[in-house]
């Protein structure tokens, strides 16, 4: 049996994975074209390299499919409930940085801080007969953060695309989204709420709680995270 390490299967964060693992001696790599998701692993034994989307390393982390994964924090939180019963966090790796935000149009003046938006909620529900509509892809971050703050007259529609569009399409009023360096917010005149941010992201290994592992998987994990030096 071997320990299995989920990683992404294409794209930037790929490519940062597959640098990160081999600066600390461990080389990863596809055996196939970019069309398969087959890979190896080099510089230790008894790991296996499963190549999944970002995505769906969450899933397969809780079910116990892989032991070991790599994605973002954001996914991990949206997509696991209670997700410190089913997954540990190893290590940040740096990169894929990323902030869960809320931002509304820039021409809403009035509307700075979340004690801004709930009194804007209200009102609108009276106005307009419905709730204020939030576009978004994280449903569960966003309505907890918005629970705990206290933040009541909305209603969360799902972004199947570009969701900084959603605004500008008249398909939702503002949007809760990942930003990195917030260029696409402003070109497309939106701006975040001062206490808005829901979550900070980044690339992460993390460790199912759920797998099976054997004595020997045990011991190679262990050999493992010391040569990653986590």
């Amino acid at each position: 049996m071997s320990l299995k390490l989920g990683v992404p299967s294409k794209g930037r964060l790929m490519e940062k994975t597959f640098d990160w693992f081999a600066k600390r001696g461990v080389t990863l790599s596809r055996t196939g074209s970019d069309r398969e998701y087959a890979g190896r692993v080099d510089g230790i034994g008894g790991v296996e390299l499963v190549l999944l989307s970002a995505g769906e390393v969450p899933r397969e982390l809780a079910v116990g499919n892989i032991h070991l994964g790599v994605t973002g924090t954001d996914l991990v939180h949206e997509k696991l409930a209670r997700w410190e019963q089913q997954v540990e966090e190893i290590a940040p790796l740096g990169f894929g940085h990323a902030d869960l935000i809320l931002a509304v149009p820039q021409f809403w003046i009035d509307v700075e801080t979340l004690d801004d938006l709930d009194s804007v909620a209200a009102e609108f529900r009276s106005k307009y007969g419905h709730r204020l509509r939030i576009a978004t892809k994280y449903h569960r971050l966003v309505r907890e953060f918005l629970t705990d703050t206290g933040v009541a007259d909305y209603q969360l529609v799902d972004s199947q695309g570009a969701t900084e569009g959603t605004v500008k399409n008249e398909t939702a009023e503002m949007i809760a989204d990942i930003t990195s360096t917030g260029e696409t917010l402003r070109a497309n005149h939106l701006k975040i709420l001062s206490n808005g941010l829901i979550l900070k992201s980044q690339a992460t290994i993390w460790r199912s709680r759920v797998a099976s592992y054997t004595a020997e998987e045990k011991d190679t994990l262990k050999q493992f995270i010391q040569m990653l030096s986590v």
